[in-house]
């Protein structure tokens, strides 16, 4: 089992690393890819040194997986190279979620969509990933019929330059390099990518039209607004959820609890609520503040809050990639 990671040097690209270690994925030879200037590098992977390659080095090696980590314009034009090559391609980046050909997967929700046709498949957008990991559930079980997402979104989410950012602006350096058009630290910004033809950022349509995607429903009606604030460790999301059908509080936890993959955290009396601290290196995606909107009927508030780098990126990947394995969707 040959596995290749394509940005392999990068803060994802690490991440993936770590979690194929930690969940202890079956692989005889690691193959990292990165850009020139890390061509030769060394990265220690269980306890081995592997040189860094590029990327026609890592096709000719034929792994059975790629994970992209590259962004989104390394990847429209090295991912159908890979996919030429016979390489399973789960990709990191934008690049090619909304496309009709590719499937946009969390395992969790629709894994089973994957076949041995799938050459590259898509891993959605961070943010995107913990709404759909609560929605799942209570779709299936009340019908969602429109989600009000409100996101508090880390760094890290930015990459590594932001995270210097913000870390020279505590230090005082207010004039280093900048990831964002404002300071970070004792602020937050109300803009997530670039602005679209709507006022809406990037990052906004990406949780409306890839919710629509991976949960195969264009009826669910959904808005956002996403939110860069300093904290490093995870993302988090106040949702005002509205279902088809009335429900109770209690069984609404008990199908969040029952759900692989979620933490319910929800015990107000005692001061007890998913944080970004909590989530931090965590794998599931942390839930509570369940209560009902008064203001209308059969509507649902709660927050939601994930490692970004883990689940929301890494974790599923490597969740993906384990999933092709155990099916025997490789040949």
């Amino acid at each position: 089992m040959k596995i290749a990671v394509v940005g392999a040097t990068g803060l994802v690209g690490t991440k993936i690393l770590e979690v194929l270690a930690e969940r202890n994925v079956v692989i005889d030879e690691l193959i990292p890819v990165a850009s020139q200037r890390s061509l030769g590098k060394q990265i220690i992977f269980k306890d081995k040194a592997y040189k860094v390659v590029d990327y026609k080095t890592a096709i000719a090696m034929k792994p059975a997986i790629a994970i992209f980590s590259a962004g989104g314009e390394t990847s429209l034009e090295l991912a159908p190279q890979f996919a030429q090559a016979g390489i399973r391609v789960i990709d990191n980046s934008s690049a090619w979620r909304m496309h009709p050909d590719y499937k946009l997967i969390v395992p969790e929700i629709n894994g089973h969509e994957l076949s041995n046709q799938d050459f590259i498949i898509a891993n959605p957008n961070c943010s995107t990933i913990q709404m759909v990991m609560v929605l799942k559930p209570l779709h299936d079980k009340f019908g969602v019929k429109r989600v009000v997402a409100s996101t508090y979104q880390s760094v890290t989410g930015s990459g590594i330059k932001a995270v210097n950012q913000l870390e020279q602006e505590r230090a005082g350096n207010m004039h280093g390099e900048k990831a964002y058009p404002h300071p970070i630290d004792l602020n937050l910004i109300p803009q997530i990518d670039v602005f679209m033809d709507n006022d809406y950022t990037k990052e906004e349509m990406k949780m409306i039209q890839e919710t629509n995607k991976i949960l195969a429903n264009d009826t669910i009606k959904v808005t956002a607004t996403a939110v860069r604030i300093p904290v490093m460790g995870g993302h988090s999301e106040s949702l005002n959820i509205e279902l088809e059908q009335d429900f109770d509080i209690e069984i609404v936890r008990s199908t969040l609890v029952s759900f692989k993959g979620i933490t319910v955290v929800d015990t107000p009396a005692e001061l007890k609520y998913p944080m970004p601290l909590d989530a931090h290196n965590k794998d599931d995606v942390f839930v509570g503040r369940l209560r009902r909107d008064h203001s209308q009927d059969n509507t649902l508030n709660c927050w939601v809050v994930s490692d970004n780098l883990r689940k929301g990126a890494a974790t599923n990947a490597v969740q993906i990639a384990e999933y092709l394995i155990a099916q025997g969707l490789l040949s």
